[in-house]
């Protein structure tokens, strides 16, 4: 090679490295789980990890499980712990709205940072394979007789499944503060309950479930949605005459105190993770719904979600 050929080849190289990279570039970032491994948030959070590493929006990503009160807890540990690193995210949901509202803990969603609504799932409720109840009409009938006998198996206390139940108390004249309702740390604790008959009836998404309903461990009598999913061969509480429709959803949001750019840094991140196959594949494989949302229109969403769990559980008797 010529010397002035080199000289310039040099120059470019020097200059393609001064280029800006993007703000995102091979972060290393820590996600907080704030349930215990084995549940829905575990599952949306490992997947996303996977997606974010996979399309090279993030060189790693660790993760850090901290379940207890419907994510509070974790919560908790999140507000306090990662302020201003723009290198953290935390997932976090509709469950966490309801465990705040019904829990009052001592800090506040509101002061960590939104970043994305990803995905949505409508719950399922199943019996053991075992149990001597077959259908949500029976499992109605022996509510209405001894509202205490019929133990409820999910998420923590003011999670999706929790409010449903209290819903679906009150729509057949049973007080909603009568019901047995037994939280978990985790899916993965629930799963144990429900296939060991610890519980009578147990709720989760569907994707939590949907294995032991195919090998038959376990029965599914309703689903939460409006109408039957697609593929979905599940009875909704609404065709079954109970007006229980409630929907649950799951994203992420960044530390406390971090800047606008951060955020967008975060942002972008999700951005480019959701349209790879990675995040693809494993919303096919739960049966999740895509609900991306970012920027103002995702922190209007939660303050609406908020107003409307608030108005279900009065009404139900939760709060």
């Amino acid at each position: 090679m010529r010397r002035d050929t080199f000289l310039k080849s040099l120059a470019a190289l020097a200059a393609a490295s001064a280029l800006p990279l993007p703000a995102w570039a091979a972060a290393n970032l820590k996600m907080l789980i704030p349930a215990n491994p084995g549940g829905g948030w575990d599952t949306t959070g490992r997947a996303l990890g996977k997606a974010l590493m996979d399309s090279g929006a993030a060189s790693t990503v660790s993760f850090d499980n901290k379940g207890g009160a419907a994510g509070t807890i974790g919560l908790a540990q999140f507000v306090n712990s990662a302020k201003g690193d723009g290198n953290t995210l935390m997932v976090m949901g509709a469950v966490m709205l309801g465990g705040i509202i019904t829990g009052k803990p001592p800090v506040q969603l509101s002061q960590a940072t939104p970043i994305a609504r990803l995905i949505s799932e409508y719950n399922v409720f199943v019996l053991p394979a075992n149990s001597p109840l077959k259908s949500m009409k029976d499992v109605v009938e022996q509510l209405k007789k001894d509202p205490g006998s019929v133990k409820w198996g999910g998420g923590s206390r003011g999670s999706t499944e929790h409010i449903a139940a209290a819903m679906l108390a009150r729509e057949v004249g049973v007080d909603p503060a009568k019901i047995n309702y037994v939280a978990f740390r985790g899916g993965g604790e629930a799963t144990a309950a429900i296939l060991g008959g610890n519980v009578t009836v147990g709720g989760s998404g569907l994707s939590e479930f949907s294995e032991y309903i195919t090998t038959g461990k376990m029965r599914a009598i309703a689903m939460t949605s409006e109408t039957r999913l697609k593929g979905v061969d599940v009875p909704t509480m609404k065709e079954q005459g109970y007006n229980v429709v409630i929907g649950n959803w799951r994203g992420v949001y960044g530390a406390a105190g971090i800047t606008p750019e951060q955020r967008k840094a975060l942002t972008d991140m999700i951005l480019t993770a959701t349209k790879h196959k990675s995040w693809a594949e494993a919303m096919e494989r739960n049966g999740w719904t895509p609900a991306l949302l970012t920027g103002p229109a995702f922190d209007k969403f939660v303050d609406d979600e908020f107003a409307s769990l608030r108005a279900i559980m009065h009404k139900s008797g939760m709060v």
